[in-house]
């Protein structure tokens, strides 16, 4: 079942209780307006941009995206060398886009528990296999780049 324990089901999923809190529990709230589309586009547009940035990398390092797996190879370049953990980075991003563009206030509450969620289940694993497979060169880059920014 490692493949529905991926980030983007828990993305999906913050994004539907998100989706509910507005449309059945918005209680009044806003945040009032254009403004809010405004940042929400960003985050959103944001996020999509380090998910594609990153992908790329993956792709010309031929190494693997997969969550649970070993990669082949130390990504320290491109926007691997701004942020180690540019999907997630994304990943919260889209969710922030999204709560703000959908004006569910409430709905923030779960962001910090979807980074938890990330650093819980998936980063802090990938950084014990990074460790493992790269030693040293891992050890350096992560006192050189920063987990989230």
């Amino acid at each position: 079942m490692k493949w529905i324990d991926v980030p983007p089901i828990w993305l999906l999923l913050g994004l539907v209780v998100a989706w509910y809190q507005v449309t059945l529990f918005p209680f009044g709230l806003s945040f009032g307006g254009a403004w809010s589309d405004f940042v929400g586009g960003l985050c959103f547009g944001g996020g999509v941009l380090l998910i594609g940035l990153a992908f790329i990398e993956f792709y010309r390092h031929k190494t693997t995206a997969l969550p649970h797996a070993f990669p082949s190879y130390l990504i320290q370049t491109g926007i691997f060398a701004r942020t180690r953990n540019p999907v997630y980075l994304g990943d919260v991003l889209i969710l922030i886009g999204l709560i703000f563009r959908w004006d569910a206030v409430l709905s923030l509450l779960i962001v910090p528990i979807f980074v938890w969620i990330l650093e819980r289940r998936f980063i802090v694993p990938e950084e014990n296999r990074l460790r493992q497979k790269f030693g040293a060169d891992f050890v350096r880059y992560q006192g050189k780049v920063r987990r989230w920014v």
